[in-house]
């Protein structure tokens, strides 16, 4: 839980933004809490987001507030992309607020006086008035409407407050996910090394068993054929181009994270070719090294689309 940032509550990771850095991504998972007091009583926005494929907004505010929901509305589309946000408006009424807006019909009051006074006249005063109950005459005490005017627009710029907040908590939580993604990244660099190291010894070990399974035949095999047929081999074994294109999505993901813009969608869908690459490595695994590099890609490619989903 973040501290209060001009009045605004947020909730998000724990790392401090870099004000040098040009980009960042967002995370769509976030919540902030803007308060301000106003000669009416207290107005407070709660956002709260959660991922989402779209924009999804659902706004709830007090019928006296209801007329500004178009504007709020705009005011999300400019900021955010991608998310399902509650936007809660809530204001309370200071009671000094509300009493001080009580008034007496006055003349309504003179006239009930003088009825009283009727009566009492025709009683030879013996009934006295009761003053309490006579407050209940429809209309005798009046509680004027507060104008909120004033409170709707302080409530629109406490608005711009709490989505610079909740951004600011999207974006501390896109920086946690981007130091994850960058981790998984380097360890598909180590895994695709490990394997290129490992080359020389595949291709020599599949050298020796197709000859020692021709040997096994005990039928003479002309040198040029032996020589073809191992090379077919090879090429169907062959992991170079899938390492390098794997080589390639992740220069290409580094470069998607460093964009201002936002990047989830096309992020997934570099989730989706790393996975491709990596299943068409396993099934190509000559040896057990290969094959387990294969899964423990699989198992980084999944850690990161996990966390990929909550991008905007």
């Amino acid at each position: 839980m973040g501290g209060l940032i001009t009045g605004c509550l947020v909730a998000s990771a724990d790392r401090a933004i870099d004000p040098q850095e040009d980009a960042m991504i967002r995370s769509m998972t976030a919540y902030a809490l803007c308060s301000r007091q106003t000669p009416l009583g207290t107005l407070s926005w709660e956002l709260r987001s959660v991922n989402q494929r779209f924009l999804d907004l659902s706004p709830r505010m007090p019928e006296d507030f209801r007329s500004l929901e178009p504007a709020v509305r705009q005011r999300f589309k400019d900021a955010i992309n991608r998310g399902k946000v509650e936007a809660n408006l809530r204001f309370q009424l200071d009671p000094g607020a509300a009493s001080a807006r009580v008034e007496l019909n006055e003349e309504l009051a003179s006239a009930l006086g003088r009825v009283v006074r009727e009566f009492a006249g025709h009683t030879g005063g013996a009934a006295e008035p009761d003053l309490v109950h006579l407050l209940n005459w429809p209309g005798l005490v009046q509680q004027q409407r507060p104008d909120f005017e004033a409170e709707r627009e302080m409530a629109m710029t406490l608005l711009d407050e709490a989505i610079a907040a909740l951004i600011a908590a999207r974006e501390q939580e896109g920086a946690a996910i981007a130091d994850m993604i960058e981790t998984r990244l380097k360890g598909i660099e180590a895994q695709v090394s490990a394997v290129e190291a490992h080359l020389p010894a595949i291709r020599e070990a599949l050298d020796k068993r197709f000859r020692d399974r021709l040997a096994a035949l005990g039928e003479p095999v002309e040198p040029g054929r032996i020589e073809q047929e191992l090379v077919l081999q090879l090429q169907k074994l062959d992991v170079d181009e899938e390492l390098d294109r794997l080589r390639a999505h992740v220069a290409e993901i580094r470069r998607v994270l460093a964009l201002d813009e936002p990047v989830g969608r096309r992020l997934d869908f570099l989730m989706q070719e790393l996975n491709r690459e990596a299943n068409t490595l396993g099934s190509k695994a000559a040896m057990v090294e290969t094959g387990q590099a294969a899964v423990e890609l699989k198992v980084l490619i999944e850690q990161m689309r996990e966390q990929i989903q909550n991008i905007e």
